[in-house]
């Protein structure tokens, strides 16, 4: 690893835990909640302040580096060698209800290349991170996928966009084929926690639709380097959008992917 790179792993790890502690502080408090795209889409005044802290930490410490904000703080500027994709609360709905899910999320590119992640759960004190190249780990330990190679003896994770109440494509048709197929699912509410779950072994798979780049920028980090893969609903190695995200240990992705094609 470089000594670049260290710096980067360094800072965001700070970061997830300086807004994890925030996180932490405030749960279960009095919030202040908005919606933003529809009635379960919700924002808090947590998750500005989470947002708040990173942003002007990386502006005054790394200024030259772009910064891809879920809340639209930062600068998104093209060209820039580093750029820093964050989440800064996910898993909002659950944190709005007390429901002890949620994470800091930061995922950081070098010169367009997903190159750290890191992921923090606050209320656990877990800290999942990776550096590409370098494994993946959790609070300073070595994580690594399951060998699970039948689908009938996974355990699945997914979720549901902001949009179920109105559209077609509501990940509904593949849910029931999964639960008619697979050992169990679970449905948790954190894109984030449950890729990072993928990597440390408590999933064997996951999949979702119209996630963002925010929400899986450290995680597919974190399971790749974990020995998992990552894929669109198609195989192609580029899930980044989040539009359509399959990740799992590897011996049960191509099982995944013959029912989400159906």
């Amino acid at each position: 690893m470089t000594a670049a790179t260290q710096s980067v792993l360094e800072l965001a790890e700070r970061l997830a835990r300086g807004a994890g502690n925030i996180q932490r502080e405030r749960y279960e408090g009095d919030l202040e909640i908005h919606t933003k795209s529809a009635s379960i889409d919700l924002v808090t005044d947590v998750d500005h302040a989470c947002e708040k802290l990173i942003v002007d930490t990386l502006q005054t410490q790394r200024g030259d580096d772009a910064i891809l904000a879920e809340e639209g703080s930062g600068d998104d500027r093209p060209n820039a060698e580093w750029r820093w994709v964050i989440d800064p609360l996910d898993g909002t709905i659950n944190y709005a209800h007390g429901y002890p899910r949620f994470c800091v999320s930061i995922g950081v590119e070098h010169r367009g290349v997903p190159t750290v992640g890191v992921v923090y759960d606050p209320l656990l004190d877990e800290m999942f991170s990776a550096v590409r190249g370098e494994g993946a780990k959790r609070n300073g330990r070595a994580i690594q996928v399951t060998r699970e190679g039948d689908l009938g003896r996974a355990l699945l994770a997914t979720g549901f966009a902001y949009d179920i109440h109105r559209a077609a494509d509501d990940n509904i048709d593949h849910f029931a084929s999964f639960a008619k197929t697979a050992r169990a699912l679970r449905r948790d509410g954190s894109a984030a926690l449950n890729l990072c779950y993928v990597a440390c072994g408590r999933f064997d798979g996951f999949w979702e639709l119209k996630l963002h780049p925010w929400d899986v920028a450290a995680g597919i980090v974190i399971v790749e380097e974990a020995g998992g893969r990552t894929s669109d609903f198609s195989g192609a190695e580029s899930c980044r959008s989040g539009r359509k995200i399959v990740a799992s240990n590897s011996h049960i992705h191509d099982a995944m992917l013959e029912i989400l094609r159906h």
